[in-house]
């Protein structure tokens, strides 16, 4: 199927990406970035969205919050994108972006991790009902914790598309391996949220302003922070960028405005490009009311909790497989519809269990608990997917049209953000008028999979063969 020819607006002549691919270890250093970035985002999933309950923001107003997320990802990754694809810093042009990204991050992490101590030195008391103060230092923190994920989310997939060459398998393994070690992140994260003492690493952590579960938030993010800066260093110290010159870039847009060039790009998008983002749509507004309210559902329908009560407690083989990566990925979509409608079981089965009580609260029995546990164990699969297919489908089909990386994975990014930002709108109100749970969101995101799972099936093209350049697999860089 043809592919979109360079264009005027976005054709840099990638001289990093022509170049034969570089070892696979300095793959394994900037992909390893991730697990930092990971594990930030994997405690905003888990714990934040009870926080900002803690603080006072009713549950179908919640979601709300999460919009800084998509709309920051809908400005923030393009511009940052084209930019790095154009930037002469002698750093190099994904690097200065990364940098920028990981001291954000920090900033974030103290304005959500003191929000609580801010909002009382403001004048909040103690025990109101809404601290606003609070609330407005969480989301100025959320919004450039936002920002900073997405500054440094975009470059490091890029870099590692620089680092792959114009090898196709080399460029699906570098996105295997980020998604990974986003896998290793979420890991991570989520066993920091579900540790009820780690405050006591941090004492200074608690406060008459922060409870337990705030002084334990805090301390996670501490350590997502550290492990972020850690992995930054090491990849900073040992992977080089050759810094872009003027002369290397095919063709200067005097006087043209950013997003004139963007909407140019999408008029020239073709079609493999178009269907990529429309089943990445559809494929994330199944996930993203999982993703964000999956610790609230699990708490609230399945052990019947009330929040801030009770006590603290292989892609590339696969692919062969399945006969390739548009059917792997169609098929976990189906998985992922699937997960999402028997939610509504386990949801059912609990609030049978707990009706027989009497109104009693007891933990469900441990056939509801495994049944449950298993559905977030299974939906790793198709996350793991999501993570990697889209991201190194967007690399190849934009090396075949002689995109920048930077600014087609943006492009990317917008189709992840759309439905977030609809996700965030609807999610709420449209729980409450089914009864406040999390039930019609999951469902509404079982159809969303399905259909994401036919289009990737019937629509989506393969990816072009990946045909050996001899000279690049027998010559490696030695630096």
């Amino acid at each position: 199927m043809e592919l979109a020819k360079p264009s005027s607006v976005f054709a840099i002549q990638d001289h990093q990406s022509s170049s034969p691919p570089t070892p696979i270890w300095k793959t394994v250093v900037v992909a390893s970035i991730a697990a930092g970035i990971q594990f930030g985002w994997a405690l905003q999933l888990s714990l934040l969205t009870p926080y900002v309950q803690l603080l006072g923001i009713p549950h179908k107003w919640a979601a709300f919050i999460w919009l800084c997320g998509p709309i920051s990802g809908m400005i923030v990754q393009p511009v940052v994108g084209y930019h790095s694809d154009r930037c002469t810093s002698r750093f190099g042009r994904r690097r200065p972006f990364i940098a920028a990204g990981a001291v954000l991050v920090a900033i974030a992490v103290f304005l959500i991790g003191y929000a609580a101590d801010i909002g009382r030195v403001s004048g909040d008391p103690l025990h109101n009902t809404i601290k606003t103060r609070a609330v407005a230092v969480f989301v100025v923190g959320f919004w450039i914790l936002d920002v900073a994920n997405n500054m440094l989310q975009g470059p490091c997939r890029a870099l590692l598309a620089d680092l792959s060459g114009t090898s196709a398998r080399r460029t699906r393994t570098a996105n295997a391996l980020y998604s990974f070690f986003m896998a290793v992140g979420n890991v991570l994260g989520y066993a920091a949220g579900s540790f009820s003492k780690l405050h006591k690493m941090f004492p200074f952590a608690r406060t008459q302003a922060c409870d337990l579960y705030c002084a334990n938030l805090k301390s996670c993010f501490f350590l997502s922070i550290a492990l972020l800066l850690i992995l930054t260093i090491i990849a900073f110290a040992t992977v080089h960028e050759t810094p872009l010159n003027r002369a290397d870039i095919a063709v200067v847009e005097a006087g043209k405005p950013f997003y004139s060039q963007m909407m140019n790009a999408f008029r020239q998008l073709k079609r493999p490009m178009w269907v990529l983002l429309l089943v990445t749509c559809l494929n994330w507004i199944g996930w993203f009311p999982f993703l964000l309210f999956d610790t609230d559902w699990m708490g609230r329908e399945v052990y019947g909790g009330t929040v801030g009560e009770g006590p603290e407690e292989g892609f590339e083989f696969f692919g062969r497989g399945v006969g390739g990566v548009k059917r792997l990925w169609g098929g976990v979509n189906f998985l992922l519809a699937l997960c999402l409608a028997l939610t509504v079981l386990v949801s059912k089965l609990a609030a049978s269990w707990r009706h027989s009580l009497s109104g009693e609260l007891h933990p469900p029995p441990i056939g509801i608990k495994a049944g449950a546990l298993s559905l977030f164990a299974v939906m790793g699969v198709p996350l793991a997917i999501t993570y990697s297919i889209p991201f190194a489908l967007a690399s190849i089909f934009c090396h075949s049209s002689g995109a920048g990386q930077g600014l087609s994975l943006g492009v990317l990014n917008l189709a992840i953000v759309v439905p977030q930002m609809m996700v965030s709108v609807a999610s709420g109100p449209w729980d409450a008028r089914f009864g406040g749970g999390n039930l019609p969101a999951f469902v509404v995101g079982a159809f969303a999979a399905a259909l994401s799972g036919v289009l990737a099936l019937t629509m989506l093209p393969a990816p072009p063969p990946d045909v050996p350049n001899t000279k690049d697999e027998r010559t490696q860089p030695s630096s």
